[in-house]
């Protein structure tokens, strides 16, 4: 009984270490789920709160499309691209760096990442949630001449639907 017991213990300790097992790390719970549901959490993560905190100590690099970065980013974020992954945004940067990835939502920053990882780079994060909640939750980001600005490439009307700040207008490919 008491193998048994432990055995159980073991599984359940098990299973919950590969996603966060916390409380919503988004503002809205269907977000979290649906994130959740695309991420294998194989690049560790962290949250947009963590993020404002301490932004200074990252590079930043931004895991979408071109067109995406054009219409808004984070603040000195560079791209990096997916699709088309841009090697040349890692010049320079020691592998024990401490970079933070993000996309639209996370998926992308994550597989980005992992990519990242395999290149030997050790201090890689993603921000769960990516732009969506950044915004979200009232940061700013920027348009490709690095003024302010209130719009978000949404990547398509699906994902745009959580994009939930009133102040920000969705931008779609065309």
């Amino acid at each position: 009984m008491r193998t048994t017991l432990f055995i159980l213990f073991y599984l359940s300790l098990s299973a919950c270490s590969a996603q966060p097992q916390t409380a919503a790390l988004v503002s809205n719970p269907d977000f979290d789920q649906t994130i959740r549901s695309y991420l294998d959490f194989s690049v560790p993560i962290i949250t947009v709160g963590e993020l404002a905190e301490t932004k200074d100590e990252y590079v930043l690099l931004d895991a979408r499309e071109p067109d995406e970065y054009a219409v808004s980013h984070i603040e000195g974020a560079k791209y990096i691209g997916f699709k088309d992954f841009d090697r040349t945004a890692l010049e320079g940067l020691p592998k024990d760096k401490p970079i933070v990835l993000y996309c639209s939502i996370g998926y992308r920053s994550e597989k980005t990442g992992e990519k990242l990882q395999e290149l030997g780079f050790t201090e890689v994060k993603n921000l769960y949630g990516s732009i969506f909640e950044w915004v979200n939750q009232g940061h700013p980001v920027v348009d490709n001449v690095g003024v302010e600005t209130k719009e978000v490439h949404a990547y398509s009307k699906k994902w745009g639907k959580w994009i939930e700040n009133p102040a920000v207008e969705k931008k779609t490919k065309k």
